[in-house]
């Protein structure tokens, strides 16, 4: 017999966390949390490379209801991201709603009860008001199209999957990618390695990240007057959402600045003519992800490492073999090649209204309403769904929005004795007609550039198209005007 909740949350990373602290505070204490891992924490799980670390200020980083003070680095460490994960589920109380080792596996839509019918992969089963889904974008590791990949003789991986049993020490490591978890990689496997090859295809712009590590005695000071620390939050969040915005609404101001900030980094740390050349990307800033690193370019400098900028041809028994011919021999290979973001290939098989699948209705590309809601699936939330993806801000700021506004909703429809919501097709089509427009106007779009928030068609399906608090103002309050309301039952308490 199905167990019945008020809701069920589809994963325990930051963004299940949120939304589970959200319930519970607004009076919702029959939930459950399925998370298919055997622990919390999700891609701060996943990730656990060399470097692993946050590229965001930890003081816009953690929940603003819930600051630590264990941080011990100004951008904390997948260790002390893990390490915050465990705080929050034991300082709010998650433990006895947390169900590890058996992750969701389909949810169905039951009209006639208003209710949402889950199984786990264990075979567990629940009945459900209320179905909230965590997934997260940036957990579907991404191998790269290249012949002979699996051809390598020696240890091979996924920067996300990485294999702790290898050993690095003097091995030839080669290391294809050269984004935001390579950058954090290359620093420390260079330290290490015999010899580091990096195959980069296309050159990244990089800030600096201006790191630096935290006392026990500075953090307990700020605790000690907590308006301190949230004026220090207040700044980085408004740098963040005013300044650094423009690097990707595309503002001569912004245009001229941060790419006169990434050319200084660059020009800093960087004396040879050549190996700058070849670190100067080919086009705009902002039109890709921009990465954060202090120690990446005095790393390629090592005598130990070697920047590859030709094309690679394919992948041998004993290296990779360059279109000029070249093959660099290798005993471990790395792929630091991002994730599959586009597809939105999910674990769980979402069946909605009327019989029908989420997988066929996203087919040519993901849409919700506020990122949050989807038309034909009725009591359907998201977290870090479609287009609320940031490349200025922090996600941790959209996660607390979108929580207060799921909980919002559910408060008020036990109010008004409303079973189920789903948002309006109409609504949903005018809202996103006016975001890709939006879109359309900011540096992502640019065709000179290629990008992992864009689908095969050209659309966005990650990114937010504005400022965070422009978020903030949409979800501050559920309209209930643009949903369709099913008032057969009242929901369950």
């Amino acid at each position: 017999m199905a167990a019945e909740k008020r809701a069920v949350i589809v994963g325990a990373g930051l963004g299940g966390i949120c939304a589970a602290v959200h319930l519970k505070r607004s009076g919702i204490e029959n939930f459950v949390m399925l998370e298919c891992e055997s622990e919390p924490g999700g891609t701060w799980r996943d990730n656990t490379y060399p470097g692993c670390a946050c590229d965001v200020p930890v003081a816009l980083y953690q929940f603003s209801f819930a600051p630590s003070p264990h941080w011990r680095h100004a951008f904390p460490r997948v260790s002390e991201m893990q390490e915050y994960v465990r705080q929050l589920i034991a300082n709010f109380g998650l433990t006895p709603h947390l169900r590890t080792g058996d992750g969701a596996q389909s949810a169905r839509w039951d009209s006639q009860h208003s209710r949402w019918h889950v199984r786990t992969e264990h075979g567990a089963e629940f009945d459900a008001d209320t179905l909230i889904v965590a997934l997260g974008q940036l957990n579907r590791p991404k191998l790269p199209e290249i012949p002979g990949r699996d051809s390598f003789s020696g240890p091979a991986f996924h920067s996300a999957r990485w294999d702790h049993s290898v050993a690095l020490e003097g091995k030839r490591i080669g290391v294809v990618g050269c984004a935001a978890s390579a950058v954090q990689i290359i620093p420390e496997v260079a330290k290490i390695a015999g010899q580091l090859t990096v195959f980069q295809r296309t050159a990244n712009w990089l800030l600096p990240r201006m790191d630096r590590e935290i006392s026990e005695e500075e953090m307990m000071l700020l605790l000690t007057a907590p308006h301190v620390a949230d004026l220090t939050r207040e700044q980085i969040y408004q740098n963040a959402d005013y300044l650094f915005w423009q690097a990707f609404s595309w503002t001569p101001q912004g245009r001229a600045a941060f790419t006169r900030q990434s050319m200084n980094h660059l020009e800093s740390q960087v004396s040879d003519p050549e190996l700058r050349r070849k670190l100067t990307p080919d086009y705009p800033i902002g039109c890709k992800r921009v990465l954060f690193a202090d120690d990446y370019y005095p790393a390629l400098q090592r005598s130990n490492v070697t920047l590859e900028t030709d094309a690679i041809d394919c992948v041998t028994s004993r290296g990779v073999r360059m279109k000029n011919r070249h093959e660099h021999e290798l005993d471990i290979l790395v792929f630091a090649t991002g994730f599959e973001t586009t597809e939105w290939h999910w674990s769980l098989d979402v069946t909605g209204r009327d019989g029908v699948r989420l997988s066929e209705v996203w087919k040519d590309g993901p849409a919700a309403y506020l990122g949050i809601t989807v038309s034909g699936f009725p009591n359907l939330f998201m977290l870090y769904g479609p287009n609320t993806n940031l490349g200025h801000n922090s996600i941790t700021f959209m996660l607390e929005r979108q929580s207060e506004y799921i909980t919002q909703a559910l408060v008020e429809m036990q109010h008004r004795d409303i079973a189920a919501i789903e948002p309006r097709h109409e609504v949903q089509e005018v809202f996103n007609k006016q975001l890709q427009d939006a879109l359309a106007r900011t540096t992502w779009a640019d065709p000179r550039a290629t990008n992992w928030y864009r689908n095969a068609a050209g659309r966005n399906t990650q990114n937010w198209h504005s400022h965070t608090r422009d978020y903030a103002a949409a979800t501050k309050t559920v309209n209930f005007d643009d949903f369709l309301t099913h008032v057969v039952a009242q929901a369950s308490a």
